[in-house]
């Protein structure tokens, strides 16, 4: 039987420190301008990584986590902006569906098709699907956030009463700061809910190699004229906890 271990890629270096807190036993490897944090997390091997941006990058640093360090499943995690009006600053997003929103290669085959895999969307593996789903319900249904995050951090970036929601997340090698370009986005994908840089070329990569993954997107932003959140403070008082929470109590399921 194949031995069980579990990558961790974050998106923000401030959201992989969390998680890393969570390992027993960490052992830090560099490897491709990049630290892989190895131990074991509630009794399983587990690798950490922060990702860096981009499709690219993030492709690079999933290949790695499979064939340096022989993961048999990934777990990524990070922010995004909200495409959906349904979503909101401290909302998160349990990727069932993810796309690549740029690759355009027509007019040899649709707009979004990956091209000779014959795929516009990678789907998550619906076992994964419900284990993170329940990690999720524990979190949100018991009020862990609101436990774990000061009361003055939810006020600054006015979260009430966080949700998770399952669905399609975008991905692209663009940051999205204007109206024109999430309404140009939910024109062309109108059941996507959010958009990120990453997760759909992670999703890419896990497809070609058989692994089982999950992404996991905190709402940062509303990806319209008005993103200009402060970045490095809602990652390290808001989705770097959500990070940590949601991950260990991934790790309760398993």
């Amino acid at each position: 039987m194949k031995k069980r271990i579990i990558g961790i890629m974050g998106a923000m270096p401030e959201e992989i420190e969390g998680i890393v807190a969570l390992l027993k036993n960490p052992i830090a490897l560099s490897m491709g301008k990049r630290i892989y944090f190895r131990g074991q997390i509630n009794g399983n091997d587990t690798v950490v990584v922060f990702s860096r941006w981009g499709k690219v990058a993030a492709a690079t640093t999933a290949t790695t986590l499979i064939h340096e360090f022989k993961i048999t499943e990934l777990l990524f995690t990070g922010v995004a902006g909200a495409i959906s009006p349904e979503l909101k600053i401290g909302d998160v997003v349990l990727g069932k569906r993810l796309i690549q929103h740029d690759m355009d290669a027509r007019p040899l085959m649709a707009q979004h098709e990956i091209p000779l895999l014959s795929k516009t969307y990678f789907e998550s593996d619906t076992t994964h699907l419900d284990i993170t789903s329940k990690a999720m319900d524990e979190v949100f249904e018991n009020n862990c956030l609101h436990a774990i995050i000061e009361k003055e951090y939810l006020r600054e970036f006015n979260i009430s009463q966080p949700k998770y929601v399952v669905g399609d997340i975008a991905s692209g090698d663009q940051f999205f700061s204007s109206n024109k370009q999430k309404q140009a986005l939910s024109t062309q994908l109108p059941e996507v809910l959010c958009v990120e840089m990453e997760g759909a070329a992670v999703a890419q990569v896990c497809y070609e190699h058989e692994i089982p993954f999950s992404v996991i997107r905190t709402i940062s932003d509303v990806a319209d004229d008005q993103s200009h959140i402060d970045f490095p403070s809602f990652i390290n008082k808001i989705s770097s906890k959500y990070a940590a929470e949601i991950i260990k109590n991934i790790f309760k399921q398993i």
